[in-house]
């Protein structure tokens, strides 16, 4: 799994740099069959290297690496247990972290939302590291690209490392605009109807 790990120090230094993570908050993971790679506790995202990240089975016993696996790896591993993911990204985001501090979901503002699953939950506040968060997430996350975690930051899956790296970019932006539209007045919230219009025309485009 030497790609894949170099893969988690290719995206943990894209995290920082994007203001996605700080210090050592964050973490990521990757899964090959019933392994994980998942990005290692009490290092900072954009000093990783492919060494530094541990390989857990899907029951969290570690099977290869020197490093302590992140404190989070239980949510992660409840997360491939419930969900057909290949990876697994969850950050501080600053907006992200903004909205699921003050609201339980973050409304569909924009038709982009479609892509991490419409409205985005948010997972009730749990200290982080434990079952209950991980349970949390998990629930969260049916049917979601994408969840908020109470007053802690968001995660995303999706099939590969990038495409999940990108469904944390899109919750950010959406969270962004969603915070600033606050600063306007009052966001419009797209209806059923309209999501549902949006989805039809992604499926049948105009000939």
């Amino acid at each position: 799994m030497w790609d894949l790990r170099r893969e988690l120090c290719e995206y943990g230094r894209r995290a920082a740099d994007l203001g996605l993570v700080i210090g050592t908050s964050g973490n990521l993971s990757v899964r090959e069959g019933d392994l994980v790679a998942v990005t290692p506790s009490g290092v900072a995202l954009d000093r990783l290297r492919p060494e530094d990240c541990p390989i857990v089975d899907i029951e969290g016993r570690l099977v290869e690496g020197d490093a302590r696996p992140s404190s989070e790896t239980p949510m992660h591993l409840a997360v491939y247990a419930s969900t057909g993911a290949g990876a697994v990204v969850h950050t501080h985001s600053v907006f992200a972290t903004v909205v699921a501090t003050t609201m339980t979901e973050l409304p569909p503002i924009h038709y982009n939302a479609l892509l991490l699953g419409g409205a985005v939950r948010v997972a009730p506040y749990a200290t982080y590291g434990t079952p209950e968060l991980a349970e949390n997430v998990r629930a969260a996350l049916t049917g979601k690209q994408g969840a908020l975690l109470a007053n802690h930051g968001g995660v995303t899956i999706g099939p590969t490392l990038e495409k999940a790296f990108e469904a944390t970019r899109l919750l950010e932006w959406l969270c962004e605009v969603y915070v600033r539209a606050l600063g306007v007045g009052t966001p419009a919230v797209l209806s059923e109807e309209q999501l549902a219009a949006v989805v039809e025309r992604a499926l049948n485009p105009p000939g």
